[in-house]
């Protein structure tokens, strides 16, 4: 099978999340029946961070580790991409020991000059533009608890950022609706915006957060500064201050509906602790399913879903 990237969800077909999907759901539930998967038995994954986390990392290490791999951490310090080595260099280096790189970084150009580099898969954990990972654990959850992604409206408050970017490029897979309520000057990338409305995607873009919950399915926020952007800090509490997800918020959205999040969270900020903290939030169980969807993402990319059934998922190992 020739090598794999996901660098945003433009790689990966719609018939191929489902079988993502297929094997995270799959993956979660024996794990919580003590079964064991080793399946990855004698992998290396290679982690490449530019910028802290805490989900990403834990959930991706802890993923290898279940499925009988090994995880190598690399930060800032040890590589300083572009500074003391270049991408390319890193890439064709690290696919000489490893089996799979994920990359967090700033530019989205650094991680494709690595794809482009490596011999060996690159997944994206993170970039300015686009978290796949995050989208794609999203969508299981609200499979989870809506048994549907089809025809739901999903309204994101907040800033036109990386995770809007990939929000879109999963409408363009999936049927749904989604609305993103941003302050002037801080809406989406427009050439990701064009290719996803080009695509098909059901996209609206609007600068009236009251407007765009009505009737939501659900409500998704994030923080209003990512990393990065800590000099912005101030200015964007003050623009984004009617952008909150508060308990009038989330009134207007639909009577089951959901409230997102992808943490951490700035609580008083982009969400108030009643709401973060209530029956509607779902934000620790997409905390939660980062691990068993970026456990299937792996299985996926290095042993191919068919393989993997063959290895056994059914047996304890």
């Amino acid at each position: 099978m020739s090598k794999r990237d996901l660098l945003s969800l433009r790689d990966i077909s719609r018939a191929e999340i489902g079988q993502v999907f297929s094997l995270a759901r799959r993956l979660k539930r024996e794990q919580k029946q003590g079964i064991l998967h080793r399946l990855l038995k004698g992998k290396t994954l290679a982690l490449i961070f530019e910028k802290p986390s805490l989900r990403t990392r834990v959930s991706f290490e802890t993923g290898m580790a279940q499925l009988g791999g090994h995880a190598v951490f690399l930060g800032p310090q040890e590589i300083q991409l572009g500074v003391r080595e270049s991408p390319s260099d890193c890439a064709r280096s690290l696919s000489r020991w490893v089996d799979i790189i994920v990359a967090r970084t700033f530019s989205q150009e650094v991680l494709e000059e690595m794809a482009v580099a490596a011999s060996v898969p690159v997944v994206n954990g993170l970039t300015d533009l686009f978290h796949p990972c995050q989208v794609l654990t999203d969508c299981f959850t609200l499979l989870e608890h809506k048994r549907r992604l089809e025809g739901l409206k999903i309204v994101f408050v907040g800033d036109g950022n990386n995770m809007v970017h990939s929000w879109m490029q999963a409408a363009v897979k999936f049927p749904f609706s989604f609305v993103l309520a941003c302050p002037k000057g801080y809406e989406p990338d427009p050439e990701v915006t064009r290719a996803a409305k080009e695509g098909g995607g059901r996209i609206t873009i609007t600068h009236r957060a009251e407007e765009a919950a009505l009737g939501a399915d659900v409500i998704y926020t994030d923080v209003w500064t990512s990393m990065g952007q800590e000099s912005e800090a101030e200015i964007r509490r003050k623009v984004f201050k009617g952008y909150q997800v508060n308990e009038a918020l989330v009134a207007l959205a639909g009577r089951e509906a959901v409230v997102m999040h992808c943490l951490p969270a700035h609580r008083g900020e982009e969400i108030t602790q009643e709401v973060l903290e209530g029956p509607r939030s779902i934000a620790f169980d997409q905390a939660e399913n980062r691990l068993h969807v970026q456990k299937a993402i792996l299985l996926w990319i290095l042993k191919g879903v068919e393989r993997s059934r063959a290895k056994g998922l059914k047996g304890k190992r």
